[in-house]
């Protein structure tokens, strides 16, 4: 909810783009997908820079654009920044990557779908166009949790689309935040004979899911993101045995693979190119991020990367406020 009704409001259009990366995904997901683009008061969007939100998961960009009670959505905080001198204007695109599954990672997946080339083949052209903005040296990526690992992990691995990424919060040290959720998810499982197919067709029949069953629902997109197996149901096969909890090696290489600390190591040139990093997150982040995100930031620190590394007092929800500090950092590097 807006605080001050006199703020120069910018507008905020939605976009239909065809994603044929998408296209046939097994999920059955949509491949056109609605975009919000947000461009501030006074401008067409023509030359300003661009950022990209990626929502975390359970969530979509089109919900940073919808009405909050007690709270600023994406677009007031934007239109207060700006008014406030403290964020350059700049064009904000909320794609809606919400899946079967619940969400997304932003990576390229053999059943959900080409989600790393769509963004940046398909949607990031689609809003250059419509808006006039961004262009190489000018685009960066932001997003907490699922959507800050997809920042970051998107800006490492295509720096000559994206220059800049914030990180909120993001999905790393993988032993640390999937790992403790695999007995549960087993435990949910067996309700149903261990069957993805039957778990699946409860979880859609409920009249409101159960918070424990979205939890599950979470853990099988992580699956079909790191180690997808297009011929199972649904597309999941866990890296644990169903019976045991035991830890298959071999599935559980294939997800820490895409572990942004796995990762890093490999693409410190392509980090280094970036004109700003950020990275956040809170003491008391029910995911263990925290342990992850400081392991990051020396990797980053004892390569010479620039970047900006904070820990806050707070947990993993309700840290909106956050960007407040990373946005305008971002912005300002992009429309240097």
């Amino acid at each position: 909810m807006r605080p001050d009704h006199t703020l120069p409001r910018g507008r905020v259009e939605r976009l239909t783009v065809d994603c044929p990366s998408l296209r046939g995904n097994p999920l059955d997901d949509p491949w056109r997908r609605a975009v919000d683009v947000y461009v501030p008061a006074g401008h067409s969007g023509a030359g300003l820079p661009l950022l990209v939100h990626l929502a975390a998961y359970t969530s979509s960009g089109l919900a940073a654009t919808s009405w909050r009670s007690f709270e600023e959505n994406l677009p007031e905080r934007l239109d207060r920044l700006i008014a406030e001198g403290t964020l350059r204007p700049c064009v904000v695109a909320c794609p809606d990557a919400f899946t079967r599954l619940g969400g997304n990672q932003y990576i390229d997946s053999a059943v959900m779908g080409l989600w790393e080339t769509a963004l940046a083949t398909e949607i990031l052209p689609a809003v250059e166009a419509a808006a006039g903005c961004g262009g190489p040296g000018r685009r960066g990526l932001f997003g907490k949790s699922s959507g800050g690992y997809g920042a970051l992990v998107n800006a490492m691995r295509r720096p000559e689309v994206w220059a800049a990424a914030a990180c909120h919060a993001g999905d790393m040290g993988f032993e640390h935040c999937y790992l403790p959720e695999m007995p549960a998810t087993l435990r949910a499982l067996a309700k149903h004979d261990f069957s993805v197919a039957s778990f699946m067709a409860a979880f859609e029949a409920a009249a409101r899911p159960r918070r424990n069953d979205v939890g599950v629902l979470m853990v099988l997109g992580m699956a079909v993101s790191y180690d997808p197996d297009p011929a199972a149901p649904f597309g999941v096969r866990l890296p644990v045995d169903l019976q045991t909890c035991v830890l298959d090696e071999v599935r559980w290489a294939n997800w820490r693979a895409w572990d942004p600390l796995e990762m890093a190591p490999q693409r410190l040139d392509a980090l280094a190119s970036l004109k700003a990093l950020w990275i956040d997150c809170g003491r008391d982040d029910e995911y263990n991020l925290l342990f992850g995100a400081r392991r990051l930031h020396r990797l980053l620190k004892g390569a010479g990367i620039t970047h900006t590394f904070e820990e806050f007092e707070g947990s993993h929800g309700g840290i909106d406020h956050r960007l407040d500090l990373s946005l305008p950092r971002l912005v300002d590097a992009l429309a240097a």
